[in-house]
């Protein structure tokens, strides 16, 4: 029974975000109807957002900071993003909040020494940067004053927030991720958690003019079962290779159970699951035909100048970093 109503909430939540996210980026007749009627709420809810805006007083926190976010709700790429920005430095500290994690307040996830907790503790995403990024410190903490404060105890250059825009509080170079829609309204009504507000400068990204994605391919099978709890995982569709015989799509940052992806296994026939990598950090342990799609991202020469000037030129007048 227990069994039973687990199996039915997750069906239930599966559905919501399903429809949520077509609501949200492809929008039916009826979906643009509900948008415009819940407006009013947009209204209200984008001047609450402005107001906080416009009360932050910024803080110069004397670390270069650099801010990899979106405006919208939903998956957009930060993670590959941020992932090869950091890559180019030789002492990066990565913070976020590490949404789904069974763990709470500030927590260093990997330092120079390893890593130091698993992926329940860290989440899925600060999970991918400290396995990615060798040379780089990996923190996840509510509060991102906590977190830089402790990244220069740490002796990092240079500090990475993933989406970090809305902390307005922070002094800090913004790049934003341009996610298309032809729902442009707030919440309720459309996906925008806030928008560039007046006063506010970000390099506004774009994919396939700013960074373009690459996929490499590890122990593909020729039957293989699409299993993936991320944001919109019909941005897989591109990049899906050859032997794919099915797809299950799980609420992002779901924590998968081994019983239930043997079962899948079993029931769809397939050779192997297909994962992506913020999958495969939560299912690495499990002892399954795992094949592995891992999306990268190639960055743009003239974004990563703009991001070595910014470091260079607030290097110029704070004391250096370097990590001992």
């Amino acid at each position: 029974m227990t069994a039973f109503l687990k199996s039915t909430k997750i069906e239930y939540k599966k559905s919501v975000v399903s429809w949520v996210e077509r609501y949200f980026y492809a929008p039916s007749v009826a979906d643009r109807l509900l948008s415009y009627c819940l407006y009013p709420l947009s209204l209200l809810y984008c001047f609450t957002v402005w107001l906080r805006y416009k009360a932050a007083k910024e803080t110069d926190c004397r670390i270069p900071i650099i801010s990899v976010g979106n405006l919208t709700v939903g998956g957009s790429g930060k993670t590959p993003l941020v992932s090869a920005l950091a890559s180019t430095f030789t002492a990066p500290c990565i913070i976020l909040r590490g949404y789904g994690r069974h763990s709470s307040g500030l927590l260093v996830v990997k330092d120079s020494q390893g890593i130091h907790c698993d992926v329940k503790q860290s989440g899925d995403e600060a999970m991918i940067y400290a396995q990615k990024l060798s040379k780089a410190v990996v923190i996840v903490s509510e509060n991102r004053m906590d977190a830089i404060a402790k990244a220069q105890q740490m002796h990092c250059e240079v500090v990475f927030l993933d989406d970090g825009y809305s902390k307005h509080n922070i002094k800090k170079y913004d790049i934003l991720i341009d996610i298309a829609t032809p729902n442009t309204f707030c919440l309720p009504a459309g996906p925008f958690r806030e928008r560039l507000w007046r006063g506010k400068t970000a390099y506004i990204a774009q994919e396939e003019r700013t960074f373009k994605r690459n996929v490499t391919y590890k122990n593909l099978t020729s039957a293989m079962l699409l299993v993936t709890a991320i944001a919109r995982p019909e941005r897989l569709q591109p990049y899906l290779p050859k032997g794919v015989v099915g797809h299950r799509y799980f609420p992002d940052h779901y924590y998968f159970q081994k019983e239930e992806l043997e079962q899948m296994l079993h029931e769809s026939g397939a050779a192997s699951l297909l994962v992506t990598y913020k999958d495969y950090v939560k299912l690495a342990d499990f002892n399954l035909p795992l094949s592995l799609m891992d999306l990268d991202v190639e960055v743009s020469q003239e974004l990563q100048k703009n991001i070595q000037a910014y470091v260079n030129n607030l290097k110029a007048y704070s004391p250096s970093h370097t990590r001992s």
